[in-house]
């Protein structure tokens, strides 16, 4: 079920000593020698949060010669916070003018589409405006089959019937929060994990 997304991302959360590490990466880039002395562990019990954290995607590692550092990653951090707030309140508030926004929603779609994709649906380059650019980026992954396993391979052949750079397009998927992806194995994310082109100016 695509819930466990947004569940496995407060299961990462779901421990004092992680939380404690990300509160201390708040104010920078540490390696792990350092996060063990200040929370007073071994370096081994840090190797093991850090690989939870790093797995949910909450942190990044960079490798120094023989030293690990870590960081948060802020983008995550923040879009799983946002994503599980709008899958609580996905359907509070959506009476009376939910129609009106639905239309302008789909006018806006439909113009992004026209501009920037071919009559013969191929994208003719990925938009530099962020909300131009989530716009055809959910165009696209809306065509994907919720709850299916994709192979990257089929990934990289999906994108290529719209455009040759498949690389970049998949990268933004995942950064995006429009696809999971866990041993080279990508699944679509519940809408609610999308970031919500909507509301960007």
């Amino acid at each position: 079920m695509q819930l466990d997304k947004v569940v496995n991302y407060h299961k990462a959360l779901a421990d004092p000593t992680r939380i404690k590490i990300l509160i201390l990466l708040a104010d920078g880039e540490l390696n792990g020698q350092v996060l063990a002395e200040k929370l007073s562990v071994t370096p081994a019990t840090i190797t093991h949060h850090a690989a939870k954290l790093r797995e949910a995607s909450l942190i990044n590692e960079r490798r120094d010669k023989n030293t690990i550092y870590f960081s948060l990653n802020d983008y995550f951090i923040k879009s799983n916070s946002t994503a599980t707030e709008n899958l609580i309140y996905r359907r509070a508030g959506t009476q009376g003018d939910g129609e009106t926004m639905n239309d302008e929603r789909n006018r806006a779609m439909e113009t992004v589409v026209k501009n920037f994709f071919t009559s013969e649906g191929k994208l003719k380059h990925l938009p530099a405006q962020l909300k131009k650019k989530l716009i055809v980026l959910e165009y696209l992954v809306s065509r994907l089959d919720s709850g299916r396993k994709y192979e990257e391979k089929e990934i990289n052949e999906f994108i290529k019937d719209f455009h040759e750079d498949f690389a970049t397009i998949r990268r933004e998927f995942i950064m995006h929060q429009f696809m999971y992806r866990e041993d080279q194995i990508y699944e679509v994310n519940p809408r609610e994990m999308w970031v919500r082109w909507e509301e960007l100016s």
